[in-house]
């Protein structure tokens, strides 16, 4: 059977459509044709959620600056603007 399903079948036979996810890899489920819904083994969801880095992890891999740019984001204005009263 492929992987492959229309949602009414997938709908009637969800029980199989889960047993292959676990088995066979993901299970694509279509509505009028087109891809809709994946269903994945709990394994395989764990897996790909752990592939997320977390936000501090983007953060410390963000861009590395080289020396030129640094001292030009360091000489920039310190001016903090005019005061304004409230």
């Amino acid at each position: 059977m492929p992987n492959n399903w229309a949602l009414q079948d997938a709908k009637a036979r969800f029980s199989e459509v889960v047993r292959k996810a676990t088995t066979d890899g993901p299970q694509i489920v279509t509505y009028r044709g087109v891809e809709k819904a994946v269903v994945l083994s709990a394994e395989d969801y764990r897996k790909l959620k752990a592939q997320k880095p977390s936000f501090v992890d983007v953060l410390l891999n963000g861009p590395k600056f080289d020396d030129e740019t640094i001292d030009l984001i360091n000489r920039r204005s310190r001016d903090q603007g005019r005061k304004v009263e409230l």
